[in-house]
């Protein structure tokens, strides 16, 4: 399994919600701090929107990679028929074997008949060039529609993209996840975080750490998705917990990244 970075390790230095700073990343950013770490794969999600950028701008972004040898993957958000095949050429132009998608945008919620139908039309492009779906598990449905999806559209080229956290806004604990998931996984979101009780002690927050320095059982969750052999890469992924200051948020995203990569590196 092949570490890597992307756009939602440093999510809020792609998209900062409207405050002001001058360190905004580009996906050149990405780049180099990928090639700083020692890794070569980074992967866009859809915080840097891939289907916004020009012709021109693409190939700038597939030659830079090449140039520096690291291998891109592209991500989405909006499960239908023409963003799907929207992003299918742009996997092809920047030489991308995995396409990570979240089904939901706003206002669109669809069905598993939609969903699986969508699939199941975009199989012969899928397979004909060699790119690999990863559905991510997102907060709406439950394990056991992912299960669904990935078993009616059956093919090797469609699965999911597990991410260590998100189905805990479906109610989902990790084991039950993990148990249900890895077995269809093609693409890991490594994201650790901490649960601590509200200062009232009426409720929990939910919010990230560093790699290593919170609740994730890396080495329990590597060796659970590892064993089936369908997951190719692992993307470390945070939630930071933002300062007052964008700037700073930006500088402590930078050093949680760069502590959670050195600490991963002991599994990969």
């Amino acid at each position: 399994m092949q570490l890597g970075i992307g756009t939602y390790t440093y999510g809020w230095a792609f998209s900062i919600n409207g405050q002001t700073t001058t360190r905004l990343f580009t996906e050149n950013h990405l780049l180099e701090k990928a090639k700083s770490f020692g890794l070569n794969l980074v992967q866009i999600g859809d915080n840097l929107p891939l289907h916004e950028f020009t012709a021109d701008q693409l190939k700038d972004f597939a030659d830079s990679a090449k140039k520096n040898d690291i291998q891109i993957e592209v991500g989405a958000r909006g499960l239908t028929a023409e963003h799907l095949d929207r992003y299918i050429g742009i996997a092809l132009k920047l030489n991308a074997r995995l396409i990570r998608l979240v089904i939901d945008q706003k206002d669109y919620e669809p069905g598993l008949p939609v969903i699986i139908n969508i699939i199941q039309n975009a199989l012969r492009d899928l397979e004909k060039h060699h790119i690999t779906l990863g559905i991510e598990n997102h907060d709406r449905l439950k394990t056991s529609e992912f299960v669904q999806i990935v078993e009616s559209v059956s093919s090797p080229n469609v699965g999911i993209c597990l991410d260590s956290v998100n189905s805990m806004g479906a109610g989902e604990g990790l084991e039950q996840v993990v148990k249900a998931l890895a077995p269809y996984t093609v693409n890991l979101h490594i994201k650790d975080f901490g649960i601590q009780r509200l200062p009232h002690s009426m409720g929990f927050q939910i919010d990230g750490r560093p790699a290593g320095k919170g609740m994730l059982n890396v080495p329990w969750l590597l060796e659970n998705v590892s064993q089936y052999g369908r997951c190719q890469t692992a993307i470390l992924e945070q939630w930071v917990v933002p300062e007052s200051d964008p700037e700073a948020t930006i500088e402590k995203e930078d050093w949680w990244a760069q502590e959670s990569v050195e600490y991963l590196k002991n599994y990969f």
